[in-house]
C-alpha cells in the first residue's frame, strides 16, 4: 500500500522527530507505537548476516546467529562477474527477509591503497570503476528482495590506523576520480536503500558533518534517493551533521544527542524542515521494507552449495608451470600446512559470520574418496616453527607424487581494528614452502588471504592458487578447482607488487595518527606500477585458465567521435584450447591528449565470457564520456580533451592483445584565462587562440611569419621550443623583446576576448 509519509511527518512531535534520527539500540530503529511507526533492525553483512541475538558489539567478538558466509569482496572482486554477484545479492536478501533483517550493513567498497589496511579482505579492489560495477551489482541483487543495504564507508577510509579521528589529505581531483568513482557508480546504478558514512575528517572535517559530502556530491550531483547512517559511534557533532546530511545516527547515543538536536531546533539554530526531511527519508525506507516483507526461507544447506559456486567463479590460478595443475585422482598427493584441515574462508571484526557448516579441502577429500596424505606442517592460528611437524611435511612431500601446500594469513595477522605491519606470511610458512619445494618439483600452493602476500618463494613452486577467503564452502571449491572439475576463471582485483617498499602509498601509509597524506594522487594500484614501468609479482587482472584463448576482430563503431556522443567496441574472443573455459576481457583506455597528466591506462570496461572448445562469442562494450574523463577542478567537472585516445583489450592491465585509434573532439573547452604568465605552449594548445599566436606573437614580434607559413600548431611548438621560447610567459614580451607594455596588456585583453566567445 501507498504511504503517505508527508502526512506521517506532520503528526509527529518534535520530540519524536528527533528520537526517530537515532538508534534504539544497537541494531534497532525506534518505533513511534501511536503512529504505526514499527521497529526495524539492521544487521552487519557484507557477505552473510551477522544478526546479534545476545549482547552486540560491532567487531565481531561475541556470538550471532547460525548463517551462511560467503566468499568476501577480496574473492568475489575476482570473478569480474556481475550476475554471480546480483544472484549472490539475491540469497543475501532472502536471508535477511527470513530473519526479519531490513538493511544489510554492505557492500563495503573503500580503495586498496595499501595492500596493509587490515580490512581489504572485505573491500572490492583498487580499482574504482570495477568497485563500482561489483557493487552495484550486489545491491540490486539483495535490494530485489525488498531488503536495503548501506554503501560504505563514505569516503576515503582507506585504513584501520586511528580510522576514528584520522584526518585524510586528499585533492579533490584525486578524491573524485579514485575514492568517490565506486561510491558515485553504484549509487547512480543501483540507487542503495542507505549510505554509511566513514569515520575519518576528510581535509580537516569529518566525514559525518561534510556538507559537500552528503548533500552537494552525494545528493545534488549523484541524485542518492535514500538516507545517510552514521557508522557506529562516528557521530561528531550531531546538529552540524543533521544540517550537513547524516539523517540517523547509530547506535543509541544515551540520548545526548535526541537534546542536543532538540534544543538547536527550539533555539533556532536548527531548522525543524532539516529535522523533517531526516525523518522523512528514513520513515520511507523503513516502510519500504515493511509493506513489501514477505515470509522467506532460509534454507542454510542449500545456500552452502551456492557459496561454493561463487567460490569457483572468484578462485585465481597465478601461476601454473609445466600443467601441474588440474591434479589427477590417481596422483599420490600430498596436503600439507593446518589450512588444509581447517581454513581461513572469512575476515575477523564486523563482517565476521557465525557459518553453520565450514568444509575443508581434507574433508572434501575424503568425502569425495581422493586419497591424500596430510601433514600438519605448521599453525593456523601463530607464526611459531615445529622442527618435528616440518621435518615430517617434507618427508610425506618427498614420498609423494605432488605436494599442495596451504598457506595464508593467520585471524591474527588480518582484522578490522588494525592494518597489518607487513607483507610478508608468518615466517614458518616460508620455510616450509622453500623445504617442500626443495624436495619436490611439483609443489602447488594454494593461498587463503584478504589480500596480497610477497612469494619469496615462487621461482621455487610449480603453481599458485589464490583462494582468497572464500566463504564456508571452501573445501568443496577447492578441490574442485585442484582436479580440474572447475576450469579457474577469477583475475586479480588487485596488483600483487613484488615488496611493501614498492607500492605508492609506502612511506605515507598510514599516517601518524592524526592525517595522513595521499600524496600519490591519482596513482594508486595499477596505475602507478604501470606509469612507472614496474615489475609486479602478478599485475591487476591477472589469471590463468586450464584452457587458451585468443583475442581477434577488433572494431569500434566510428574512428572519431563527440564527447556527446557513444563508441561501441566489439571484440572476437575463442577458446583454442581442449576445455571449456571462461575468459574475463578487459578494456582499458589510455589517453594521448596529454592534456593532463592521467595514469598510462584506466579500465573501462569487461566482460566474462563462457566458452567451450573452439567456440568464439563477441564482447561488446559501449564508452562515453564519462569514460575518456579526468575531473578537471577549473571546471568542476568530468572532462574530456579533444585529441586521440587508444582503445586497448587485454587479459590483465600488462597482457595487452589488440589496440585501436580513436579521435574524440569535446563539445566543452576547458576554462582558460590569459595573463601575464601565460605560456606561447598553452596559447598555441588552445585552438581558440592558435591563430593568434601564430599571427600576433610570431609574425609580428619575432619575425617568424615564413617559418610557421601554413604549419600546424604542434609544428609551431617544435620550432618555438628549438628557440627556447615555448615556457617563456607572455611578460617577457615586454621585459625581453622591447615590446611597449600596454600593447601587452591589449595583447593580453584581447585573447580572453576571443575565449569569453
Amino acid at each position: 500500500m501507498a504511504r503517505d509519509i508527508a502526512a506521517l511527518v506532520k503528526q509527529l512531535s518534535l520530540e519524536e522527530k528527533t528520537r526517530l534520527c537515532g538508534g534504539e539500540d544497537f541494531w534497532h530503529l525506534r518505533t513511534v507505537e501511536r503512529l504505526g511507526i514499527p521497529q526495524v533492525m539492521v544487521s552487519d553483512g557484507p557477505h552473510g548476516l551477522r544478526k546479534q541475538k545476545d549482547t552486540p558489539d560491532h567487531l565481531g567478538h561475541n556470538d550471532s546467529i547460525k548463517a551462511v558466509c560467503f566468499p568476501a569482496a577480496c574473492a568475489t572482486a575476482s570473478s569480474f562477474d556481475k550476475d554471480l554477484l546480483f544472484s549472490m545479492g539475491e540469497k543475501l536478501g532472502e536471508e535477511c527477509q527470513a530473519e526479519n533483517v531490513s538493511v544489510l550493513l554492505g557492500p563495503a567498497i573503500n580503495i586498496k591503497r595499501s595492500p596493509l589496511c587490515g580490512r581489504n579482505f572485505e573491500y572490492i579492489s583498487e580499482d574504482p570503476y570495477l568497485a563500482g560495477k561489483s557493487a552495484a551489482a550486489l545491491i540490486k541483487g539483495i535490494q530485489s528482495k525488498n531488503v536495503g543495504t548501506s554503501l560504505k564507508h563514505f569516503a576515503a577510509n582507506n585504513q584501520e590506523f586511528f580510522r576514528t579521528t584520522v584526518d585524510t589529505i586528499v585533492d579533490e581531483r584525486t578524491l573524485r576520480e579514485i575514492y568517490l568513482t565506486g561510491f558515485e557508480i553504484a549509487v547512480k546504478e543501483a540507487q542503495p536503500w542507505t549510505v554509511m558514512c566513514s569515520y575519518n575528517r576528510i581535509n580537516g572535517l569529518h566525514a559525518s558533518e561534510n556538507p559537500w559530502l552528503l548533500t552537494q556530491v552525494l545528493r545534488d550531483e549523484w541524485g542518492f534517493e535514500g538516507f545517510v547512517v552514521s557508522d557506529w559511534y562516528a557521530v561528531n557533532d550531531r546538529v552540524a551533521g543533521l544540517k550537513a546530511g547524516l539523517d540517523l545516527e547509530m547506535p543509541y547515543s544515551g540520548g545526548h544527542n535526541d537534546k542536543a538536536l532538540l534544543e538547536a531546533v527550539k533555539n533556532g539554530t536548527l531548522a525543524e524542515s532539516v529535522l523533517d526531511t531526516a525523518v522523512t527519508r528514513i520513515l520511507t525506507k523503513v516502510f519500504a521494507y515493511v509493506d513489501n516483507h514477505k515470509p522467506a526461507q532460509f534454507d542454510r544447506d542449500k545456500d552452502h552449495e551456492q557459496t561454493a559456486a561463487v567460490e569457483k567463479e572468484s578462485a585465481v590460478l597465478l601461476k601454473n608451470e609445466a600443467q601441474a595443475l588440474p591434479l589427477q585422482k590417481e596422483q599420490r598427493i600430498a596436503f600439507i600446512g593446518a589450512f588444509a584441515e581447517k581454513p581461513r574462508f572469512q575476515g575477523g571484526g564486523s563482517s565476521h559470520i557465525n557459518a553453520h557448516k565450514v568444509t575443508s579441502a581434507l574433508a572434501a577429500a575424503k568425502a569425495q574418496g581422493i586419497p591424500v596424505q596430510y601433514a600438519y606442517g605448521f599453525s593456523a592460528t601463530e607464526d611459531k616453527e615445529d622442527p618435528a611437524a616440518l621435518e615430517y611435511a617434507v618427508k610425506v612431500a618427498q614420498e609423494a607424487e605432488a605436494a599442495v601446500i596451504f598457506a595464508g594469513l593467520p585471524d591474527i595477522i588480518e582484522s578490522e581494528g588494525y592494518d597489518r605491519e607487513t607483507m610478508r606470511l608468518p615466517a614458518c610458512q616460508n620455510t616450509l614452502i622453500s623445504a617442500v619445494a626443495a624436495v619436490q618439483p611439483n609443489t602447488i600452493v594454494v593461498l587463503h588471504n584478504g589480500s596480497p602476500v610477497e612469494m619469496p618463494w615462487i621461482n621455487q613452486v610449480r603453481s599458485v592458487l589464490e583462494l582468497y577467503l572464500g566463504g564456508q564452502a571452501l573445501g568443496e571449491a577447492t578441490l574442485s578447482l585442484l582436479f580440474g572439475q572447475t576450469n579457474p576463471s577469477g583475475k586479480l582485483a588487485e596488483t600483487f607488487p613484488l615488496r611493501l617498499e614498492d607500492t605508492p602509498s609506502y612511506g605515507n601509509f598510514p599516517g601518524n595518527g592524526r592525517s595522513v597524506q595521499y600524496t600519490e594522487g591519482i596513482f594508486v594500484g595499477y596505475r602507478y606500477y604501470d606509469y612507472r614501468k614496474m615489475p609486479v609479482l602478478f599485475p591487476f587482472g591477472h589469471g590463468l585458465s586450464y584452457t587458451t584463448f585468443s583475442y581477434s576482430n577488433l572494431k569500434l563503431d566510428k574512428s572519431a567521435l563527440k564527447d556527446t556522443e557513444t563508441l561501441t567496441v566489439t571484440v572476437d574472443i575463442t577458446n583454442t584450447g581442449k576445455r571449456a573455459g571462461k575468459e574475463i576481457v578487459q578494456l582499458y583506455l589510455e589517453d594521448k591528449t596529454g592534456a593532463a597528466l592521467r595514469p598510462i591506462r584506466e579500465l573501462k570496461g569487461f566482460e566474462k565470457l563462457s566458452l567451450t572448445p573452439g567456440e568464439t562469442k563477441t564482447a561488446t562494450f559501449t564508452l562515453d564520456k564519462r569514460s575518456f574523463a579526468w575531473y578537471h577542478t577549473g571546471l568542476g567537472d568530468w572532462y574530456a580533451a579533444s585529441g586521440a585516445y587508444d582503445i586497448v583489450i587485454g587479459a590483465s592491465s600488462r597482457d595487452l592483445r589488440l589496440r585501436a585509434a580513436v579521435q574524440l573532439t569535446a563539445t566543452v573547452p576547458p576554462p582558460f584565462r590569459v595573463d601575464w604568465n601565460t605560456t606561447m605552449d598553452a596559447l598555441l594548445k588552445d585552438p581558440r587562440t592558435k591563430e593568434k599566436a601564430l599571427k600576433d606573437i610570431s609574425e609580428r614580434y619575432f619575425n617568424m611569419n615564413a617559418d610557421l607559413q601554413g604549419i600546424t600548431a604542434l609544428g609551431a611548438a617544435a620550432i618555438w621550443l628549438e628557440r627556447g621560447y615555448l615556457e617563456s610567459p607572455l611578460r617577457n614580451l615586454y621585459m625581453t623583446r622591447g615590446v611597449p607594455y600596454e600593447d601587452v596588456a591589449r595583447l593580453i585583453d584581447e585573447f580572453n576576448a576571443l575565449l569569453e566567445n
